[in-house]
């Protein structure tokens, strides 16, 4: 009978061990406090702006005022020059350097993020609204085919300070009801045909987040009708709301 051959362990002492894992562990610790400190260094960096920079943004800021200013002077804006009075409005473009002034026509028209849609009214208060901020959002007249998809795919509704989706009829009989609205079809004919209650149905309804599309849109300011992405595009807005949805 063969003998059986056996490897024996080399023994280490225990306070040996205990030492080598006190080793690893402040090898550990000293990586993380490295890393961290390199964080913070690279953090603080980031944060302080050359005086430059101070002057560059408050010149765009002062250049953004102005400009809007001299499209109001130079361009009129009128509802009868529409084909519609629907509107639907998705913002494209967003600065942090924007004059302040820009930034609250965009919150008043709930459209405080980038990609993101609204239905609107036309009116010459909206209009004008429209024209300040011309250069961030682009807009034109949505069919019932995307309001419907609007609606239907990416509709959310606000019941006591929460966002719900719409998937339940009961939610919008809950907060529409009393307009006569029990169900999502209803508020997609309200919306659609600019109903006696539409600013009630519009209320209701959450700004759209729509997503990215595969041909990311042009960061210029440049208009729709002269090669760009902004202003008004008219019913070429349905084709980006199939793009967006």
């Amino acid at each position: 009978m063969a003998e059986e051959e056996q490897t024996q362990l080399n023994y280490v002492v225990e306070t040996v061990l205990k030492k080598r894992k006190q080793k690893e562990d402040w090898a550990i610790k000293r990586k993380e406090r490295r890393d961290a400190k390199r964080k913070r260094k690279e953090d603080f960096k980031s944060t302080i702006k050359r005086p430059e920079q101070f002057i560059k943004e408050y010149r765009d800021k002062e250049l953004d005022f102005i400009r809007m200013r001299n499209r109001l002077k130079l361009r009129k804006v009128s509802v009868d020059d529409l084909k519609s009075k629907l509107l639907f409005v998705v913002r494209l473009r967003g600065k942090r350097d924007m004059h302040p002034k820009t930034k609250k026509i965009l919150n008043n028209l709930r459209l405080p993020h980038i990609l993101s849609g609204v239905f609107l009214k036309a009116s010459e208060s909206n209009l004008k609204m429209l024209l300040m901020v011309e250069p961030y959002v682009t807009y034109g007249y949505p069919n019932l085919k995307s309001v419907k998809e609007l609606i239907y795919r990416k509709g959310c509704g606000k019941v006591e300070k929460e966002i719900v989706p719409l998937t339940n009829n009961e939610v919008i009989e809950q907060a529409l009801g009393q307009y006569g609205m029990i169900c999502v079809e209803d508020m997609v004919h309200e919306i659609a045909n600019l109903g006696p209650h539409f600013g009630e149905a519009n209320h209701f309804l959450q700004p759209f987040k729509l997503k990215c599309p595969e041909r990311r849109l042009s960061v210029s300011k440049r208009p729709f009708k002269d090669g760009g992405d902004t202003g008004n595009r008219e019913d070429n807005i349905n084709e980006l709301i199939s793009k967006l949805n």
